[in-house]
C-alpha cells in the first residue's frame, strides 16, 4: 500500500483523527499540544498519527490535504484544519458538537 492509500485508510477508518507532532500524552510542538488539549476536553476518543515517526505521511499529507501545516484534524473524513481553527471551534463549542456527531452518529 502506498502512502496516499495509507492516509486514505487512516482517515476513512477513524471518525476523529489528528495528524500531529508527537503523541497526545507527549506532544512535540506547541501547536500540537494546544490542539490535542482541545480535543481531549471534548471527552471522546480520537486517533492520532505521529508524523515525526511517519516521514512519508509527513511529506505527502500536505499535498493530499492541500493544507501545508501540522497538526491536521480530520472529522468524519473531512479536513477541519489546523491548530488555530481547532482552538476557535473549541472556544465556540462547535468542536465538541462536531466530534460527538462523528463518534456517535444519530
Amino acid at each position: 500500500m502506498d502512502t496516499i492509500d495509507t492516509i486514505k485508510e487512516q482517515i476513512g477508518s477513524n471518525p476523529v483523527l489528528i495528524y500531529m507532532k508527537g503523541a497526545p500524552n507527549a506532544p512535540q510542538c506547541g501547536f500540537s499540544a494546544r490542539a490535542v488539549q482541545a480535543l481531549m476536553s471534548c471527552g471522546e476518543k480520537f486517533a492520532y498519527v505521529d508524523i515525526l515517526q511517519n516521514p512519508d505521511i509527513r511529506t505527502q499529507l500536505p499535498q493530499y490535504a492541500n493544507w501545508p501545516t501540522f497538526p491536521q484534524l480530520w472529522i468524519g473524513g473531512e479536513l477541519v484544519g489546523g491548530s488555530d481553527i481547532i482552538l476557535e471551534l473549541h472556544e465556540s463549542g462547535e468542536l465538541e458538537t462536531m466530534i460527538k456527531g462523528a463518534v456517535q452518529p444519530q
